[in-house]
């Protein structure tokens, strides 16, 4: 798993390629809630890498949109794959997370 970070305005960007499972799961958690608990509020997270999620990852993604809705932001996600969007479907994620095509069209409003 290959975690990046950069910043577009107040808009933390995560990208993630490659495998998140029960081996990757704990470096992207604390990428991402380490990101959140030090004060980001806007999360752009861009799965275009990212092949495969087990239900182990999957819990991180709800942890860091739930801790985000409590300190007042948001988190978005983009470049979904056909692998990943069936299991975010199956979980029944799809109609509860804001996704969208690319990063740019996430970007753009966010944060509103």
């Amino acid at each position: 798993m290959e975690i990046s970070q950069t910043r577009s305005g107040e808009v933390l960007v995560v990208e993630l390629k490659g495998r998140l499972d029960a081996s990757t799961t704990p470096a992207v958690e604390q990428a991402v809630i380490g990101a959140i608990d030090a004060g980001a509020k806007w999360l752009l997270l861009d799965l275009t890498g990212m092949d495969y999620v087990s239900s182990i990852g999957l819990r991180v993604f709800v942890l860091a949109v739930k801790r985000l809705k409590t300190a007042g932001g948001s988190a978005r996600f983009c470049g979904v794959q056909e692998p990943v969007q069936r299991i975010f479907d199956m979980a029944g994620l799809s109609m509860r997370l804001e996704i969208f095509p690319t990063q740019e069209s996430a970007l753009l409003g966010f944060p509103q």
